[in-house]
């Protein structure tokens, strides 16, 4: 699974400590999530997009899916 949250953090200048205070989960939680060793449950996915105002598609999305439409 690849996301943009990296790029979106960056973007509204917060710090990975920032973003999870907002969220209301670990630095550790927001560093794994950004290089892809965790997956979010759906309820932080929402939560996450509900920050971005984006949905949650346009944050998340499967390598598999991504590399078929190519």
């Amino acid at each position: 699974m690849k996301n943009r949250l990296e790029e979106l953090r960056k973007q509204r200048g917060l710090l990975q400590e920032q973003l999870a205070l907002e969220l209301g989960v670990s630095r550790q939680t927001i560093c794994s999530l950004e290089t892809g060793r965790y997956h979010p449950s759906l309820r932080l996915a929402l939560r996450i997009g509900r920050f971005f105002g984006l949905p949650v598609e346009q944050i998340f999305s499967d390598e598999e899916e991504t590399e078929n439409e190519n």
